[in-house]
């Protein structure tokens, strides 16, 4: 049994070459890029991966397909740039691929870091996604916002969780606020939604309950505490988007 790795990144050159290092071990890594500027290509050739650039990005579901498509292993892990695989998890991938039985995809439980602190609440422990599936047996809805893998066959859970470090500084969480809020805002109104301000401030007041009480965000200590400030903070602004956005005529 093959396996390939799966990677899609743009600007990735903080945290790609840890991503890489940890599946140096697998049979091939492909790496699709949709417009790097830094040197995000350069380490990704040094560490063996073959490299493919997009002019494009139709999407998180709709590129990370594309990066499937130039797979040729048996079993296929896909990755974002900022995971990575601990050798605890790569024993048993290989131990599954030594012996695979009738299970055609794997769900991983994901332990993600914010802010320096590993979450163990908040909602994102222990966060199971499906990233370890048969070559033909997974493949990506088509979504623009999120990586929802759709599985043919019967699918198993892993004991040994895959690493995720998606805002390691406070300024990635602006980022990433800013950028999430403004793409769904665009995406809700593509389908024929629209927002008001009380539905922002609910909606941002909500988010927060959620994280910070209803899954215990608050024993995650002060990190638990800005993870759930910036959760309501990108649900707020996401509505409050698509509310100027709907009030906008458009252009002629």
């Amino acid at each position: 049994m093959t396996l390939s790795v799966s990677i899609i990144v743009k600007n990735g050159e903080p945290l790609v070459r840890r991503c890489l290092e940890s599946v140096t071990w697998a049979n091939e890594i492909i790496v699709v890029d949709s417009g790097s500027t830094d040197n995000t290509l350069a380490i990704c050739r040094e560490l063996g991966a073959q490299v493919t650039q997009t002019a494009d990005f139709p999407g998180y579901g709709t590129q990370k397909n594309r990066a499937l498509d130039h797979t040729t292993g048996d079993w296929i892990l896909a990755l974002d740039h900022d995971e990575w695989v601990t050798p605890e998890l790569r024993n048993e991938l290989e131990a599954i691929m030594a012996n695979p039985g009738g299970i055609e995809a794997y769900a991983l439980p994901r332990l993600s870091n914010f802010c320096g602190r590993d979450m163990r609440h908040s909602g994102w422990w222990p966060d199971p996604v499906i990233r370890f599936f048969r070559k033909g047996a997974g493949r990506f809805a088509e979504d623009h916002m999120h990586d929802r893998v759709v599985v043919t066959g019967k699918l198993g859970r892993l004991k040994n969780h895959l690493r995720h470090d998606p805002m390691p500084t406070l300024e990635h969480v602006l980022n990433k606020v800013n950028g999430y809020s403004s793409a769904g805002a665009k995406f809700n109104l593509a389908r024929g939604k629209r927002a008001s301000l009380t539905q922002a401030i609910f909606h941002g007041w909500w988010a927060f309950m959620r994280t910070y009480i209803f899954k215990a965000g608050f024993l995650d200590g002060r990190e638990g505490f800005i993870l759930s400030v910036s959760n309501a903070e990108g649900t707020y602004y996401r509505y409050l988007k698509l509310m100027m956005l709907g009030k906008t005529p458009p252009p002629r």
